[in-house]
């Protein structure tokens, strides 16, 4: 082998050991990035959440699926920039799809106040939304969601109501929490 050769076999050796210790340090090769341009969930489940809690955008929630859940906020909550999506309860049946009507029970909680200010549960029976036709963090953060799935979403006041909500039970330009069982996509 000539000098030059060794060289760039060398080159190659090191390289191919960096890729190695950066890929294993990384936990594996990544996944390839979504398609659809829809948020990916930040974290997922495979078992219900029955006694434990999950957490994300400083939010914490408990309680088994398709009851009501327990929802507890902290300042981080309030502070929360961008649109968090997280499944705590991956469903098996079908992917609700873009655009789509779901029905769903769901609880509304306020990122400052903590205190909910809507649920289909306290109602006795779920609702039917058009995608279309909500607000943006929803539009955006329950397409992909598993029929029998909860998810939670942390949704900041641009993709919620914005300066003019539709209650005095959320203030203007309020971080809104969301818990999202998907019943059924008609």
């Amino acid at each position: 082998m000539t000098v030059p050769t060794r060289r760039r076999a060398a080159r190659l050796l090191v390289l191919a050991l960096a890729t190695s210790m950066l890929v294993s340090a990384c936990g594996g090769v990544a996944a390839d990035p979504p398609t659809s341009g829809l948020p990916t969930p930040s974290a997922t489940s495979a078992a219900p959440v029955a006694s434990g809690a999950a957490s994300a955008g400083g939010v914490t929630v408990s309680g088994a699926p398709g009851a009501a859940p327990t929802i507890a906020v902290t300042a981080e909550t309030a502070a929360v920039q961008e649109l968090v999506v997280k499944d705590l309860v991956v469903g098996t049946g079908a992917a609700v799809p873009e655009g789509s009507t779901i029905t769903a029970h769901y609880v509304g909680v306020g990122g400052s106040s903590g205190k909910a200010f809507e649920s289909s549960w306290d109602r006795g029976q779920p609702s039917q939304f058009a995608l279309d036709r909500v607000i943006p963090g929803w539009t955006t953060g329950i397409p992909g969601i598993r029929v029998g799935g909860r998810r939670l979403l942390v949704i900041p006041g641009a993709q919620a109501y914005g300066a003019n909500p539709p209650s005095a039970d959320i203030a203007p330009n309020e971080v809104l929490v969301f818990v999202v069982d998907v019943v059924s996509v008609p």
